[in-house]
């Protein structure tokens, strides 16, 4: 499933590459693309890829946006390192489509849970190495449940863990094809 979900995926990056490249260009000096370090399966470290949304060196302003999440993520809604097309991007989830990338090369599968980043991990009590015992996916319970609304990061880590009790294939097409509905409908995203 994730394998041709990949390339189908792909072949859908393959057709709007060329209008988003522009836009982001257009919009924002820097790289077409964004790559972050994230934590997979059993907690290995990978590269996921994303259209760039932000500033370049965004990390090294965050200090400067007011965290509107609880927990060991970071959430702002109105984010100024946002450039104007990042935004239409992220309501969009245009810029998660380069995971296909992620997904064809086995970091990533299309329905798991959410992927990690360093600041997050380094703060991880025992429960919340449960998240890390399946493959990380481009969407999932959360992203499906209420996506950027939800601000707490142990409601997060609470749908990840209920994903893994209940997983099934049905259930991850059934996720897949909520994602779908969710994405068009634009919801939910910031």
């Amino acid at each position: 499933m994730d394998i041709t979900g990949a390339l189908v995926g792909l072949a859908i990056v393959a057709a709007a590459v060329v209008p988003i490249a522009i836009a982001i260009r257009m919009d924002s000096p820097g790289p077409i693309l964004f790559r972050q370090l994230r934590y997979g399966y059993k907690g290995r470290p990978f590269y996921i890829w994303k259209f760039r949304s932000m500033v370049v060196n965004a990390a090294a302003y965050q200090h400067t946006v007011k965290n509107e999440a609880s927990g060991l993520i970071f959430k702002n809604e109105a984010d100024p390192r946002i450039t104007r097309i990042g935004r239409f991007l992220r309501r969009t989830s245009l810029d998660e489509l380069p995971q296909f990338f992620n997904v064809l090369k086995g970091d990533m599968s299309l329905v798991g849970t959410r992927p990690p980043v360093l600041s997050e991990v380094a703060g991880y009590s025992s429960h919340h190495w449960q998240r890390l015992a399946v493959k990380p996916g481009m969407t999932g319970k959360w992203q499906t449940s209420g996506r950027s609304t939800i601000k707490d990061f142990e409601q997060i880590v609470e749908m990840d863990l209920d994903y893994q009790a209940k997983w099934s294939v049905w259930g991850d097409f059934k996720i897949i094809f909520k994602t779908i509905s969710v994405v068009f409908g634009r919801k939910d995203a910031c």
